[in-house]
């Protein structure tokens, strides 16, 4: 029995993808396509999620879409094997996306998958978001997703100093979203994390709509002594 043998196959692409993906179709079979081959052999994704690679992962990612404007700057933090940074990138060719992952194995992958797609609106940047150096390397953008990284409390705590005042941190999450809102409120407010709310995309297009948590980046006080020390050094150099 060889390796082939042994490989499991992809799920058909199915018909709504064309709705999430439209013309960039093909770069998301592709995507696929990698995820299926060298991300099984690099352990990236398990084989027990390649026959639901489309409904579970590359779309449940793509209807993230709906709730990001074109133009915006975002950041994929803890991106894995690049959910939901990778088919965001796909279905939204107008939003500028850094993937921020740790491993190298990861990015390394992660890498491949943009030259291989051509996906120029794609960064992809090695380090943890919980540490205060990746604030200098990357600065802050106007959106903050990821999915399935931690509870939200030490969530927001790693995305909301990576998220410009009056940008949103946009996480996906399972059912529990609204359990962990209440859990947490107080502390997430602490980082400047507010307007706490629930809401679902792709609820037209894919059978499970995805579960959003989103919350609005609010100015707190040390974002206030930042600026005004910011402010003292700018008169200094005049």
């Amino acid at each position: 029995m060889t390796e082939d043998d042994n490989a499991v196959e992809c799920e058909p692409t199915p018909a709504t993808a064309t709705d999430v993906f439209g013309d960039r179709l093909e770069l998301a079979e592709g995507y696929a396509r990698m995820l299926t081959d060298e991300g099984v052999l690099r352990g990236l994704i398990g084989p027990s999620e390649v026959p639901r690679l489309w409904t579970r992962h590359i779309l449940n990612c793509g209807v993230l879409g709906e709730a990001i404007e074109d133009g915006s700057t975002v950041f994929d933090i803890g991106s894995g094997a690049g959910f939901p940074g990778i088919p965001l990138a796909i279905a939204k060719r107008h939003v500028s996306i850094t993937l921020i992952e740790p491993l190298l194995r990861r990015t390394t992958f992660l890498d491949e998958v943009v030259a291989e797609l051509g996906l120029d609106n794609v960064t992809v940047v090695r380090g943890r978001a919980e540490e205060k150096a990746i604030v200098s390397t990357v600065g802050t953008a106007d959106v903050v997703t990821s999915r399935a990284v931690a509870p939200l409390e030490r969530l927001a705590g790693w995305s909301a100093p990576l998220i410009a005042v009056g940008g949103r941190l946009i996480a996906l999450k399972g059912k529990s979203a609204a359990e962990e809102i209440e859990r947490d409120r107080a502390a997430v407010r602490k980082v400047g994390l507010a307007d706490l709310r629930v809401t679902q995309c792709g609820v037209d297009v894919v059978d499970e709509p995805t579960t959003l948590l989103l919350g609005t980046r609010v100015e707190t006080e040390r974002d206030a002594a930042a600026a005004r020390r910011a402010a003292r050094r700018a008169k200094r150099k005049r």
